[in-house]
């Protein structure tokens, strides 16, 4: 077991409720943000990695950006911060790892390329 999927392992047993309120969370800020096409993964059965996706589609760079930023900043003020960010300067798709649960902000180009709805299509989607 990898030292991520101990420290996802140790938060499911600690708070097993707090990872999928902390998915509809993040999926509400990104909401709030005019994120479009917004789903959310299940991954618990399939993965020990992570238990949830929030997948969000931003209409471009500048509103990808925004979205990520905003989550980052409202999770921040609460002491939560993310263990990566990747493509933030790029802003195509930018991810934020939260570890049980992983934002996923993709400019439409982009979500259409990589299809992670298609990719985990056996995964549960959260009812929000």
């Amino acid at each position: 077991m990898s030292e991520r999927e101990a420290a996802v392992a140790r938060a499911r047993e600690e708070a097993p409720e707090s990872s999928e309120q902390l998915a509809r969370r993040v999926a509400a800020m990104a909401d709030d943000k005019l994120g479009e096409e917004i789903v959310v993964l299940d991954m618990r059965e399939l993965v020990s990695y992570t238990d949830f996706l929030v997948l969000v589609t931003a209409r471009n760079e500048r509103l990808a950006k925004a979205i990520a930023d905003d989550v980052h900043l409202q999770l921040k003020g609460e002491g939560l911060l993310p263990s990566r960010m990747e493509g933030v300067q790029e802003a195509r798709w930018v991810l934020l790892d939260y570890l049980d649960c992983v934002l996923h902000v993709f400019v439409p180009e982009a979500r259409e390329h990589y299809r992670l709805e298609q990719l985990w299509g056996e995964a549960p989607h959260l009812e929000l």
